[in-house]
This record gives structure tokens, sequence and C-alpha cells, in this order.
């Protein structure tokens, strides 16, 4: 069973089905690599992502199981719910932590890449919303590896890519056609030599995301504590920086880009004026019941209960209008 001498790791979520379909029925099977594949899932529905691409792709494509060797001339891709790793030449899957909000994650595979094969890893970033990717292509880079972005003008959504632009020296961008060539003319060659190894925090975070012990692993060294909290369970939030990127982890191992904690924030706030206001309409329906109760006998009382509902519900009005304003939520890329 031959090891493949290129990783190449792909990484999409919204409009990434379109995107992989268009890199895949442009890639050679001859390639002296592997292809794992990350695209965002929801977590209950089962994926058919390699259905979909083995019908455009000459190399077989599979949904792996954890421990499985990685094969050259293989596409293996991520299942719902779990990270896709290479750790060692095989497979891993995990329940890990989530990060950027997401499970499987763009940037835990892309990370495990790095850690594990260096320079001879190759991150492709396509369309997708918010930034998950960023930080696993940054990893990608450090090893000496090569970053290649779908070209935000042709993306379907452009958030991704324009992130990965932004903060990383990309190799590369272009349509998926474009690509597709890049990538057969890095694996045609050799990878480079790195005598360096991973830096311990990447190999860290590795550990992180298959075995879920973030603090016993010491992530509250891994930077400073920020004045945020994590919105998954609420633990201090430490403030990791690599060049112009920005993310946190919280000790249990969640972790966020900015821009994946700010939504997690919309959808906090979100949430509790949605309960608070129904909070609100449920002590509206005790006060009437209430003074319904009390009518007959105690009319008085009865009176003083109808005013307090009536002045629930008009408090209700403002808090209908805030959670309706969709400037407090802001536009998100």
């Amino acid at each position: 069973m031959k090891s493949p001498q290129w990783i190449v790791t792909l990484g999409a979520s919204a409009g990434g089905v379109e995107a992989l379909r268009a890199v895949f029925q442009s890639l050679s099977a001859s390639l002296d690599a592997a292809f794992l594949v990350v695209l965002h899932l929801p977590p209950h529905s089962p994926s058919r992502l390699d259905k979909v691409l083995g019908a455009v792709c000459s190399m077989p494509v599979c949904a792996p199981g954890d421990g499985e060797r990685v094969r050259a001339g293989h596409v293996y891709v991520a299942s719902a719910d779990l990270h896709l790793m290479i750790e060692d030449g095989r497979i891993r899957q995990s329940r890990g932590p989530k990060e950027c909000r997401a499970r499987p994650s763009v940037d835990v595979l892309f990370r495990s890449a790095a850690v594990s094969h260096g320079p001879a890893v190759i991150g492709v970033v396509l369309s997708g919303m918010l930034d998950d990717g960023t930080a696993g292509l940054w990893a990608i880079k450090d090893r000496g590896g090569h970053a290649l972005v779908q070209d935000p003008a042709y993306a379907m959504h452009a958030a991704m890519p324009s992130s990965a632009i932004e903060h990383v020296d990309v190799d590369a961008t272009g349509t998926c056609a474009e690509l597709a060539r890049r990538i057969g003319e890095i694996a045609s060659g050799t990878p480079r030599i790195s005598e360096a190894g991973p830096a311990a925090r990447l190999a860290t975070e590795n550990r992180i995301a298959s075995e879920g012990n973030a603090l016993q692993l010491g992530v509250m060294d891994m930077g400073k504590v920020s004045q945020y909290t994590c919105p998954d369970c609420h633990g201090v939030l430490v403030q990791i920086e690599e060049g112009s990127i920005v993310r946190f982890r919280c000790h249990t191992g969640h972790a966020f880009s900015l821009l994946a904690l700010l939504a997690e924030v919309n959808t906090s706030i979100d949430k509790g004026l949605w309960d608070t206001i129904r909070a609100i309409e449920e002590r509206v329906l005790l006060l009437r019941q209430i003074s319904k109760a009390q009518a007959a006998t105690a009319a008085e009382a009865a009176r003083t209960f109808e005013e307090l509902a009536d002045d629930a519900e008009s408090s209700i009005k403002d808090l209908k209008r805030l959670v309706l304003d969709t400037r407090l939520f802001g536009r998100q890329r």
C-alpha cells in the first residue's frame, strides 16, 4: 500500500459543493497525492459528499473510518459531526471541541496536516462564510507547505477566501479549474525537506482537537486571558495571535476566530431577547388569568392585576422592536 508523497487538504462551507465538484473534475488520478476534504455539515444529517464528488472525480472517494491508512490517489471526505484529521499517515476522526462554530472544522484538518506532513501539504480554501480555514492555512504556510485560495470574485460566497488572502501569504489564487492545475503542478514535484518540527502550540492544538483535554494540555498558557467568555460553555477565553490573525480558545477547547465569536455573540443576544419576550408574555397570560379568577370576588385586586398585565404587554413592544432591528446584529461578510 503506497503512502502519498503529497497531502492535499481542501476546505469549504456555503457554496462549497459546487467549488469542490469543479476542482475534482479537473484533477488527475495519477498524482502522488491523497486528498482530504472538509465541508461544513449539519451535525444530524448524513453527508452524501462522497457520492457527489465520486460522480465527477477520477479517483475513489469515501467517508473513511477512524484509523484508515491514507493512500495515494484517494479522496477522503469528512463525516457529519466529526473532525477529520491525519496523523502518522492514518485518518483520525474526533468529536473534539468545535472550532469556528464547526465540526468538522477546516482549521482542524489543515492544522493536523501541517503538523504531520509539513512542507508536503497543499492547503486549498474554497467558497464559504466567515473565516474557518484561515488559521489552518496559516499553519500550513508556517510549516513550509503551499497555500491556494479560490479567487473571491469566482466564489459563491467570498468570505472564507477573502479572509485567507487577507491574513495568509498565499501562493496562488484562481478559479477552481486553475487551482486544480496548480495542485497538479505542485504535486508533480518533490516536497521541500524541513528539519524543523512543528511549533509546540500547533501540536498541542492538534491534541486538543483529537483528545478534548485542553485544560490538561495547558491551553491557558497559549495566550493572554481575554475579556470574553466562550459562547458554547461560558468558560474563559485566551487570546491567541498569529501574525495578523487573532483567535480564541476556552479551557475546554472550543476555538473561535473574531468573526466566529461575533456570530456566536449575536446568536446569544437573539436567543436572550426572544427568551425574555417569551417570559414576559407568560407573565401577561398569568396576570390576566389571575385577574379573571378574582373578578367576581375581589374586583379591585382584579383591576390591579389587569393593569400589571397591560404594563407588561406594553414593555414587550420595545423588546420586539429591538429583536427585529437588523442594525443591532449588523452584516457579517
